[in-house]
Order: structure tokens, then sequence, then C-alpha cells
């Protein structure tokens, strides 16, 4: 049994999109790929960014850039990707982003420029990123994006970004069902509130991790390591079964 799980993913290259630091809940996804056995090709948003992963990932870590701000970037990375490695078996997206105007301005106050950046990066990307990313995927494959609760319910102060993942939401089914006789699924894993430099960015970040973590089945806020587990189930074969669908890892916080 140990073994099986050691190997879940032996023989899998699987592209993650999100590092941004050690904090970030896609590093912890992919913590995790790695330790079940698969193969990690990260991306970053640009030069800056690449510095910065570069001071805690492996040296022999293969990454890209790819900023999803244009459709033509998105294109060019995937087929470096494949020019480098071929087909990959699996994609990770782990890319929001919200203006802090428009994050802590309240819903009333979101401007159009405002409501267009975090629409744009936080769930039409996952379209571009779909799109090209299909081109070169195996059969079976499987891409996994990054949600929160706050698609569903009004979080105090997630404003424009619970608007964003409900659009990101709506994009995963739509695309599922599109890619369905192409063997690849696609499905988003809803993660508990977890201490993250992007939480931070919520006003009163501080009561939103202590209320979520009081309302866990345990008491114990889920940790990153546990959802790049869940990630991980869902990028592997086990999971073939499993499509169009948001796996909620928060210990049962979406319950109460």
């Amino acid at each position: 049994m140990i073994s099986m799980a050691t190997n879940l993913l032996n023989g899998k290259k699987i592209v993650v999109m999100g590092v941004a630091n050690k904090k970030s809940i896609a590093w912890g996804v992919t913590r995790a790929i790695n330790e079940l056995g698969g193969e990690v090709i990260l991306t970053y948003q640009n030069e800056r960014m690449k510095k910065s992963i570069e001071r805690f990932v492996p040296e022999d870590t293969p990454m890209f850039e790819c900023d999803v701000a244009e459709d033509s970037n998105v294109e060019k990375t995937f087929a470096e990707i494949h020019d480098k490695f071929g087909n990959i078996d699996g994609v990770v997206h782990a890319i929001a982003y919200a203006d802090p105007k428009t994050l802590k301005g309240g819903v009333i106050n979101t401007t159009k420029a405002g409501y267009n950046l975090a629409e744009d990066v936080s769930a039409y990307s996952l379209i571009s990123v779909t799109r090209y990313a299909s081109k070169i995927m195996n059969n079976p494959g499987s891409i996994v994006t990054l949600t929160y609760m706050g698609s569903t319910y009004a979080i105090p102060n997630y404003n424009m970004m619970g608007i964003a993942k409900a659009s990101l939401e709506s994009a995963m089914r739509y695309l599922a069902v599109e890619l369905g006789d192409m063997g690849i699924r696609m499905n988003a894993v809803s993660a508990g509130a977890v201490r993250t430099l992007a939480v931070t960015g919520v006003k009163g970040h501080g009561d939103l991790l202590k209320t979520s973590e009081s309302l866990t089945t345990d008491g114990k806020s889920v940790t990153k390591l546990e959802i790049g587990n869940a990630v991980s189930f869902l990028l592997s074969d086990l999971a073939s079964g499993i499509t169009g669908d948001v796996v909620y890892v928060d210990k049962g916080v979406h319950l109460f």
C-alpha cells in the first residue's frame, strides 16, 4: 500500500502554474507531486518571480516563463514545453489575482477595469491554459484548478475574488464536458483557508483564518501538503471517474 501511494504519479509529467513563494498552496502541491513520483514542470510570471522561485526550488527543476495575461504567451509556453518534454499528463492551475483596491473596496465599488482584470487572470486564464495544454496532453490527462468557498458563500472581505472564483468553477465544468472525448478530466479543489502571502491581501485575513480553523471538524487547519495530496489524487489515474467536480479540502469548513 505504501509503495502504491509513493508511485501514484510515477512517470507523469505535470505542469504546475502559480508557485510564487514557499508559502503558496502551489508549492505544497508541487511537493506532494514530487513525493508521489511525478515530474514537475513549473511556470513563472516574469523574471522577478523566477528569481524568487529559484531561491527554494531544486536546481534541476525545469521552469518556463508564462504570463497568462496574453493568450500568445500561454501558447508559446506550452509549445516550448512540448518541444523539450513531449506530451504532458496534467496541469495544475493555481493562478488568481485582483488588484488591492478592488479586493479591499467592496463589490459595490468595483470598477469595470478591476472587474475585468480579476476575471481575466483568475478565471479566463483557465480557459486559455486548457486550450493550449490540451493540445499536448496524453490520454488520459487531468487538469486541476484551485478555488475557494467564497465562490458560493459571501465571505467577508473576499469581494471580487469570490465572483472570479465562481466564474472559474463554471468554466471548469463546461471545459470538462468539452474535453471528455479527449480523455482529459477537469476538476477543482476548493482549499481551506491557509496562511499564504496571497491571503494577507484580504482585509481581516487574521480573523478569516481563525474562523476557518474553528470550523474544521478537528479544530486544526488544513495544511498545504494535504491540499497537494488531494490535487495529486485528481491528477492520478485513480481518479479516472471524476470530472467536472469541486472537491473540498478544508476539513469540513464548508459543512457549516
